[in-house]
């Protein structure tokens, strides 16, 4: 059995899901389980293309539902040293997705970093769902998108100075109930969170401090602008800069509004046939 699993949650975002989303969809032979440490988007995977969803809460979790000598592809950053080493020899073919800027591969293990070198067991890639790639009637000007998760309610906090960016704004997968009618006098129009796909491929410029949207809104053919947040790692600002996207540390009007005029994003190629192919080569190996 091939089980994949991400760490998500309403502190987390959704970021490896979405990722898990692509690869899991350009394998759909293998027929591959979703393990998540958040049961809510377990219960929503199907609305995703997932079929076959179990929320387990934490990775200590993974060996009540998978057996020995079981296939794990492992996207999280929750675990140590020992933890790793013990999945690793736990599972026939252990397989990590990582954006760590200073990961390396451990022996028995082979690697998704997109910060490293590709060889026989690294692969350096970036996961897009392929249903972002085309190109698409860019009808909305400027959206708004913080991330899936907003637990410290950072957008009303400082709704009057994201207001100043005249954008629409897309709602998050974890934000609370009823969060939209506090947003609401902030921004031009409200997009729900299940028009998230629409909502990226109809963006022309889409300010965000998720990391996996920026790539996403570039494969669309859009113009991300990234705004670091305090509670993220740093680690894929380099990815970002490689493709011309800007790397901002605030939601400062002028510095936003000079980024999009200079902005000269380069374009995203599609990996999900290399990366297919790569974990394909992977499994069948001996």
């Amino acid at each position: 059995m091939i089980y994949y699993y991400i760490h998500t949650g309403h502190r987390f975002g959704l970021d490896r899901f979405r990722k898990a989303v692509s690869i899991i969809n350009s394998l759909p032979e293998l027929k591959i389980k979703l393990l998540t440490s958040d049961f809510r988007i377990a219960s929503s995977a199907r609305d995703f293309g997932i079929h076959g969803a179990i929320g387990i809460d934490v990775l200590r979790n993974i060996p009540n539902v998978a057996e020995h000598g079981d296939i794990l592809i492992y996207d999280s950053d929750e675990h140590n040293e020992n933890q790793l080493n013990d999945m690793i020899n736990y599972f026939s073919k252990f397989i990590r997705i990582s954006i760590n800027q200073n990961d390396f591969l451990h022996r028995g293990e082979y690697l998704i970093n997109p910060h490293l070198q590709t060889n026989e067991n690294v692969l350096s890639a970036n996961p897009v769902s392929d249903i972002f790639f085309g190109d698409f009637d860019k009808q909305i000007e400027r959206t708004f998108f913080y991330g899936d998760d907003d637990y410290e309610k950072y957008i009303f906090k400082n709704g009057y100075k994201l207001g100043e960016l005249n954008s629409d704004l897309l709602m998050g997968f974890y934000y609370f109930l009823g969060y939209e009618k506090e947003l609401k006098s902030f921004f031009k129009n409200i997009h729900e969170t299940e028009d998230y796909e629409n909502i990226i491929k109809k963006s022309k410029v889409l300010i965000t401090s998720s990391f996996q949207t920026a790539l996403e809104t570039l494969a669309s053919g859009g113009i991300p602008i990234f705004v670091e947040r305090e509670d993220r790692s740093s680690d894929q600002n380099a990815i970002l800069e490689k493709l011309n996207v800007p790397v901002l540390n605030n939601f400062d009007r002028e510095n936003i509004e000079n980024a999009i005029l200079s902005a000269k994003p380069k374009k995203l190629i599609n990996q999900n046939e290399l990366i297919r192919e790569k974990i394909l080569f992977w499994l069948n190996k001996k």
